[in-house]
């Protein structure tokens, strides 16, 4: 029994572990509305987020069962057999869910715990039925399919519902409050009051009366029988108080709402997903006492396990205050938060996910059906339905904090109206639903009605959300191949299996933490470029010189180490530059949104006389283009192992690394320093390396005509040339229309501040 006590240990680690990474993933459903709109300081939406947990879990002593005997029949398994299935579940959840949170992924923790247990419960009853001969069919005596079935199309069925309702919603909204919604708030202040928060009070109290301990079974039963007299009840009490408050006061209802709304959904997560994470350790601690009272431990079936347990409040409490802990702590929290506030957002800004074919396609049709809808449609009902839906009225002004909110108050209102109605509906009526699902969905869907994923951005949010959805897939396959490999490897090897598999962890658990460490370095630097906050033309243009010497100073060392690696073949630091050079890409897509932002900045005199800011937009592109086609050729070049540069090449190649690397360095401090350019050195050494080059293409091609030079070390040599030229030609040009343009603005400027003085 020693192991086995080992066994109960190692799952109460577990069980913190999974705590850690299921909030990390689980927080943007109770987050995504209140951090996206804004509503209050993050502080205090935490605190009301930390409040709904702690709540939430003393509902959750009756939630266990699903552990138990949800999945599978527990009467035909003995406590060793359930352990392994145990130690094979937690094991594959923390793997599974904390590679989700280091890539930002939102997904389901009801579906991994389901699937996990599924695919070890599986493993182990195939064991026992070749063990005792018996046809696989028998399959079904060990596993509660029908169960399983049930929650599995539970699940999707609310995908498609979450997704319908809310855009549906959002769309009627928009329609009735307009993008402008301030204004016309006080007048149905009452009404839209009224319908949130009866909402999101009957969503709070039905998700509570689920799993409370100070209600008697009556008094649920009355909650669930008289749900139309409480939402009618609560609709009269606050769309009269709501109402009050807004003709008398500034009061803003719809901050409440979402904050109340957060409370709920914090509440309910707790309460519903706290099985999930916490659940199964609880039923091997069960399965082992039960074993433990036994005459025979190891022999005993676990039918025990089938009647209810009401779980210890304190560990209850505990789980609590862990998963409180996460939510301030964790970072990859964020991360997976800032993924659906990107799929979502109302402005344009960089994308995080690129187009793909299906996206194309999905939009293209969207696009079709919307041409024809406007067809038929009557041309007075179209003029009056787009205007009350212009997003031009959207407001651009940033919060308290600087940042200018992802979407606005009234969408995050309609958010926590549908999920808490969708949840209520079907906790009411027992069908089981994942809250991640919901809520991403919803949250969707209102971006698709308020024109968030307009013609600038929806090929990327769609691809996104297919993203997303097709993770929720793989989350179902991984966690139940996974957890069935993991469960016979701990059937068969006992306690070895269960140490490699947590050294395994270990390993992949600190690999992760580093990667997404590294990139969110990589999103601070180049979120660093951002003038998402400057309002003043005048700084715009001065962080734009900045920004522009950085970037020619990146490539310049970029550049620099990739020459010296390709000389001395150093896979690794090619491997590096290329990884850099994409880096740089996206700084340049930022400089060049920054680029429109100072453009738009500017007054009708300025833009008159700064007219070539597409030529210095196509200099950035060209230039990060050529230094990521020079990364790129050569990283794969020796990665093929193809032959490496002769001699003479190689010093062929330094002359042209001092000459780029130099010009580059010497404009970016130019640029960076704010000394004088000296326009003439910039041009002379421009000259001087064309030159070179033009010597070393002549070169290489007496080398070709000798046999020297091999075909595809030629082509990466012609192509190190040519992207070197460019580089050359497209950093003068650059710096010529600075001359011409930000420079003459800047020095106008100071000559009127000269003169003023």
């Amino acid at each position: 029994m020693n192991l086995y006590l080992l066994a109960i240990i190692i799952l109460a680690g577990l069980a913190v572990l999974n705590l850690m990474v299921g909030v990390s993933n689980d927080a943007v459903n109770f987050l995504n509305s209140s951090i996206g709109s804004r509503v209050a300081p993050r502080y205090i939406i935490m605190i009301i987020a930390s409040l709904g947990i702690l709540v939430g879990v003393t509902f959750s002593s009756g939630l266990m069962e699903v552990a138990r005997k949800g999945i599978f029949h527990p009467e035909f398994f003995l406590m060793p057999e359930l352990i392994t299935i145990f130690l094979a579940v937690m094991i594959t959840n923390v793997l599974l869910l904390d590679l989700f949170n280091t890539f930002g992924l939102p997904t389901s923790t009801t579906v991994s715990i389901v699937f996990a247990l599924l695919g070890a419960a599986v493993g182990v009853s195939l064991i026992k039925i070749h063990m005792a001969g018996e046809g696989y069919a028998a399959l079904i005596n060990y596993i509660n399919t029908a169960k399983a079935f049930a929650i599995i199309m539970g699940i999707l069925l609310s995908v498609v519902l979450a997704f319908f309702f809310g855009a549906v919603t959002q769309f009627i909204s928009r329609l009735l409050f307009t993008f402008d919604y301030k204004k016309r708030l006080k007048r149905y202040s009452g009404l839209w009051g009224g319908i949130a928060l009866s909402v999101i009070t009957y969503f709070i109290l039905i998700k509570g009366a689920k799993g409370t301990s100070f209600l008697t079974p009556e008094s649920v039963a009355w909650i669930k029988t008289h749900t139309w007299t409480i939402l009618s009840g609560n609709f009269l009490l606050f769309a009269v108080l709501f109402q009050l408050l807004t003709l008398f006061t500034k009061f803003n209802i719809l901050k409440p709402i979402v904050l109340i709304g957060t409370f709920g959904l914090a509440m309910s997560f707790a309460s519903n997903d706290l099985v999930n994470f916490i659940g199964v350790p609880l039923a091997g601690l069960a399965s082992y006492q039960v074993a433990s009272g036994s005459a025979n431990p190891l022999t005993i079936t676990m039918e025990a396990l089938q009647k209810p347990i009401q779980s210890n409040t304190f560990l209850l409490l505990i789980a609590g205050a862990i998963m409180v802990a996460t939510l301030f702590l964790s970072r990859k929290s964020r991360t997976v938060t800032q993924t659906e506030l990107g799929l979502g957002r109302q402005n344009e800004g960089v994308e995080r996910f690129g187009s793909s074919i299906l996206s194309r396609i999905i939009v293209g049709q969207v696009y079709a059906v919307l041409e024809f809808t406007k067809r038929i449609t009557p041309t007075w009902l179209k003029k009056k339905t787009l205007a009350r839906l212009d997003p031009s009225e959207y407001p651009t002004t940033p919060a308290s904090d600087g940042k200018a909110p992802s979407f606005d108050l009234l969408r995050a209102s309609v958010n926590m109206i549908v999920a808490s109605a969708i949840i209520s509906f079907a906790t009411s009526l027992k069908l089981p639903l994942s809250t991640t699902y919901v809520t991403f969905m919803v949250s969707m869907g209102t971006s698709l009605s308020d024109q968030a994923w307009g013609r600038e951005s929806a090929v990327y949010r769609i691809t996104g959300v297919i993203t997303v959805i097709g993770g929720w897939f793989f989350t179902a396959l991984a966690a139940f191949t996974t957890s069935l490999l993991f469960a016979l490897a701990i059937y068969f090897l006992k306690l070895p299996g269960i140490i490699g598999l947590l050294l395994f962890t270990a390993f992949l658990i600190f690999s992760t933490s580093r990667y997404h460490l590294k990139k969110e370095k990589e999103k601070t630097a180049i979120e660093a470029f951002s003038l998402k906050t400057v309002t003043d033309a005048d700084i715009a243009i001065r962080t734009t010189f900045d920004q522009t010497g950085q970037f020619l100073k990146n490539i310049s060392d970029n550049l620099g180490i990739a020459f010296e690696a390709a000389s001395s073949e150093d896979l690794e630091r090619l491997r590096n530059t290329r990884s850099e050079s994409k880096n740089i890409q996206n700084w340049s897509n930022i400089i060049t949104a920054n680029i429109f932002k100072t453009l738009y900045l500017l007054n009708r005199e300025d833009i008159n006389n700064t007219h070539k800011y597409s030529g210095t937009i196509g200099a950035l592109k060209s230039i990060a283009e050529c230094q990521n086609d020079m990364a790129t050729r050569t990283c794969e070049h020796f990665e093929n192992y193809h032959a490496g540069f002769t001699d003479m090449q190689k010093e062929e190649l330094r002359h042209i690394k001092t000459f780029l690397t130099r010009l580059l360095w010497n404009t970016s401090i130019m640029l960076l320093r704010r000394k004088k350019v000296d326009y003439d050195y910039v041009s002379n050494q421009c000259h001087k390396l064309k030159n070179l080059i033009s010597e070393f293409e002549r070169n290489q091609t007496t080398r070709i005509q000798s046999g020297e030079s091999k075909t595809r070390l030629s082509i990466l040599f012609y192509g190190l040339l040519e992207n070197s030229r460019r580089i050359a030609e497209q950093t003068q040009n650059m710096l010529n229309i600075f001359k011409e343009s930000f420079v003459l603005r800047t020095n106008n400027n100071n000559n009127k501040n000269a003169g003023a003085g």
